[in-house]
């Protein structure tokens, strides 16, 4: 683990992330900002769950990252535009992925059914799944680090 890695749950805190992720989820499953909102911050009460998306963050940040940038200053430059344009991020692109990712929320819940678990937990599943984990954070990360 690299110190990017530990440092991202510090910036990417649950309260936040609810927030973040609270367009996305509102668009895909036709709810609420405030319904989202709650909702995923039981999701994110789930271990797992935040840890997914703190890995899947992680990882879009080191996609995005220059040949020449700073991983420490990079987190730095994210973590102050997140306190100034939380509220602003946009809905990630809907998206099959991103549908996999709803559900699997939706299962930390207990609003999916049971046998989506599956489904999620392997082949195409699982693959979708992490697809659409590396489409929110870099949708994201896209909102937090653009002017």
């Amino acid at each position: 683990m690299t110190d990017i890695d530990r440092r991202i749950p510090h910036v990417f805190t649950r309260t936040d992330l609810a927030i973040l992720l609270a367009p996305t989820y509102a668009d895909s499953l036709s709810v609420d900002e405030e319904i989202a909102e709650e909702r995923l911050g039981r999701a994110l009460a789930n271990p797992d769950v935040l840890a997914g998306i703190h890995e899947a963050i992680a990882s879009a940040l080191e996609d995005s990252r220059g040949p020449r940038t700073d991983p420490d200053a990079q987190v730095d430059k994210i973590s102050k535009r997140l306190q100034k344009r939380r509220a602003r991020v946009k809905a990630a692109p809907p998206t099959p992925a991103v549908s996999a990712v709803m559900v699997w929320l939706n299962l930390a819940i207990g609003m999916a059914p049971e046998s989506m678990r599956d489904t999620l937990a392997t082949g195409k599943g699982a693959a979708m799944l992490e697809t659409g984990l590396q489409e929110v954070a870099a949708s994201l990360l896209y909102d937090l680090s653009r002017g």
